[in-house]
């Protein structure tokens, strides 16, 4: 291999990290902005309108793309791609539904713990279902990173008990690691075309669930919020994160996606006037060392 060939592998590689930590940005808002929508708005009703509000708006990017001529040509969906499309789609019903419970019965340190799980589910499906190599490196830096989430999520020994809550936060994650794995399978096709099939199916689905089972109520400000956030911290967060798994893999882009908790902490600091506590310095430590 040449020096130059060399040089433009390791930058993609390193502008696919960017990606995936840019992904884990946009995702951090996430959280603690659902925990406020949903004193207005059903769990139901929440995941599909954060789902919708990434379909529509990554489409209205897709159609400005194309009429603008900026569009690069991107390999098309086949029937074999089938199966994966249909399971991300039920997957991305299922797992924010569960999340938006489990957020509803069990606190926030609970739920930042289980949610970083996702990289365990990921790595180990990847590994035993489609077959990925993950070298002992990245072992020992999803091992230190998952390390990192559980001294972030403590604030105290206490504030971690498993309820029916956490088991649903851990089926979020679990969820969201299978979808990963059939989402890494779709990567290669155009990215925004899937991130618009993900949002709008996963959105329409979930508004059904919410609408058989009479829970569409909600101010129209805070589905318009619901909205906005969908397109940010799902649409934008999930076309990054594609694009970061074609060069990275499943397993290595959740590795640098779990450094989302830890975003979303320095953003309570920053614009709530949280303190950094030692706890926090520590785990940051061992996520640099991981990452």
């Amino acid at each position: 291999m040449t020096t130059k060939l060399k040089n433009l592998m390791n930058n993609k590689i390193y502008f696919s990290i960017f990606l995936a930590i840019l992904a884990a940005l946009l995702y951090g808002f996430s959280t603690p902005i659902s925990k406020l929508l949903l004193v207005e708005l059903s769990p139901f009703l929440l995941a599909a309108l954060l789902y919708l509000g990434a379909g529509f708006g990554m489409l209205i990017v897709n159609l400005v793309q194309v009429l603008s001529r900026r569009k690069k040509v991107e390999a098309k969906l086949t029937k074999k791609e089938l199966p994966f499309v249909l399971g991300m789609i039920f997957l991305d019903i299922l797992a924010p539904v569960l999340l938006m419970f489990g957020l509803g019965m069990t606190t926030s340190a609970n739920a930042s713990l289980l949610n970083n799980f996702e990289i365990v589910a990921t790595s180990m499906i990847a590994l035993v279902i489609f077959k990925e190599v993950i070298g002992r490196k990245m072992w020992i830096a999803i091992g230190l990173v998952f390390i990192a989430s559980v001294l972030l999520s403590f604030e105290d020994l206490s504030a971690f008990s498993f309820s029916l809550g956490s088991l649903l936060v851990l089926g979020a994650s679990i969820s969201w690691g299978l979808e990963n794995n059939f989402t890494r399978k779709l990567s290669i096709k155009d990215p925004l075309l899937i991130v618009v099939i993900k949002g709008l199916g996963s959105g329409v689905g979930s508004l059904s669930i919410a609408y058989f089972m009479n829970m569409l109520g909600g101010s129209f400000q805070f589905i318009i919020y619901a909205l906005i956030l969908g397109f940010f911290a799902y649409g934008m967060s999930i076309y990054f994160y594609i694009t970061a798994q074609r060069t990275l893999g499943a397993a290595r882009t959740s590795a640098y996606y779990a450094t989302a908790p830890f975003i979303g902490v320095i953003l309570s600091w920053v614009f709530l006037g949280e303190q950094i506590t030692l706890i926090f310095g520590i785990a940051l430590i061992i996520m640099v060392i991981g990452a």
